[in-house]
Order: C-alpha cells, then sequence, then structure tokens
C-alpha cells in the first residue's frame, strides 16, 4: 500500500457537495483506503483570474493501485462528476490532482508526480500541511517548508 495526497478542487456549481460526494466515490473505491481529509477553505483562481474563487483540500489515502492507476480512478471521478476539460486553468465544476504518490518521481505523459507546480501552490500547500506538515514533497522538500518560503 502507498501513501497518497489528492488535491481537491471545484469553483462552479455546488462546491462543496461536488467535493463531498468525490470523497465519498474514492472511499468507494476497492483498493482506495481513504485516512484523512483536510477542511475545504476558499481561495482565489491562479492563472486565469477572471473567474469565481475555488474550495480547495486534500486527501491522505493509501493505495494499492499504481500512480497511472489511481490518476485514471481521478479522471473517472471528475468525468463522473460533470468535468468537461476546456480552457487550462479555467473554471471547473471538480478538480482532482495526484499531487504526491509515495516517494516516487514520475515523469510520463499525461502524469507528473509530484504534481509540478505544488511547491509554489498555497492552495495545494495548506491542505497538505493541515495532514501532515512533516510531509516529504520527493525532490522538494517538506511541506511546511515548502510553506514557509511562500510567505
Amino acid at each position: 500500500m502507498t501513501l497518497a495526497y489528492v488535491g481537491l478542487g471545484a469553483n462552479l456549481g455546488r462546491r462543496e457537495e461536488t467535493l463531498q460526494r468525490a470523497v465519498r466515490l474514492l472511499r468507494e473505491t476497492d483498493s482506495v483506503e481513504v485516512r484523512a481529509v483536510s477542511t475545504l477553505r476558499e481561495t482565489a483562481p491562479v492563472g486565469v483570474v477572471d473567474q469565481p474563487s475555488f474550495l480547495n483540500g486534500a486527501v491522505e489515502l493509501r493505495t494499492s493501485s499504481s500512480a497511472r492507476e489511481l490518476l485514471e480512478v481521478l479522471l473517472e471521478i471528475e468525468r463522473s462528476l460533470g468535468r468537461v476539460r476546456g480552457e487550462r486553468w479555467g473554471p471547473r465544476v471538480i478538480d482532482l490532482d495526484l499531487l504526491v504518490y509515495g516517494n516516487e518521481v514520475v515523469d510520463e505523459p499525461g502524469l507528473h508526480v509530484p504534481h509540478p507546480r505544488v511547491h509554489e501552490r498555497r492552495f495545494a500547500l495548506e491542505p497538505l500541511a493541515e495532514l501532515d506538515p512533516e510531509l516529504e514533497v520527493p525532490g522538494r522538500g517538506k511541506v511546511s517548508a515548502l510553506l514557509a518560503e511562500l510567505d
């Protein structure tokens, strides 16, 4: 079993309800054990700033799936909740990002772990720090230190 962290985000529709449904679907996945869910927080959009604010959080889970298999689970949950991929960094009904997968570094087409911008994103680091401030982001350092660098 591998310890992994998934970022949660939504800025369209019933954001909190959608994020709760995503966590419920993760809990119902045979290869996944949800261990903890962070507090959800309002955050400003990044990239395309002319859009509604986001509700963001993170999930700590253990999984028997590979990183690629877990990504496929996340993409299927997004699709089932109405995610339609459009403008990069644009508005979305749900966003599930594989932020950290054990101590693995993966750089493959369509799969980059740890998430390539996790160390730059307060909306990702704050929920991770809530779940485990000592979490090591492979190749980047501890979440608490990365968050301090943003201040």
